[in-house]
């Protein structure tokens, strides 16, 4: 398998995930600190950090440190037109 397919087979994995998909639909929206992801998603912050760094490592978000917090928010626009066309697709069917 050549490095690109394996490279997106893990990006589609990342997208495999409730949870992670979850953080994703959320940061639609914007910048957010894990204790405002935490909040807004009713999650433990454990989880929410581990989702975030699996989520950091394959180049789904981005992190910004200001003070002692940190803020996420998605990487780039492919992030979002991926996750908005499959949740079109899977409305259309």
């Amino acid at each position: 398998m050549s490095t690109n397919l394996r490279e997106t087979a893990k990006l589609f994995k990342i997208f495999s995930d409730e949870t992670r998909l979850r953080i994703i639909d959320l940061l639609l929206d914007g910048e957010y600190c894990v204790q405002d992801i935490c909040n807004e998603l009713s999650m433990q912050q454990s989880t929410v950090s581990h989702q975030l760094r699996l989520l950091r490592d394959e180049n789904v978000v981005k992190r910004r440190r200001s003070g002692k917090n940190i803020f996420y928010s998605l990487k780039d626009i492919h992030v979002k037109t991926i996750y908005q066309m499959a949740r079109s697709h899977v409305k259309e069917c």
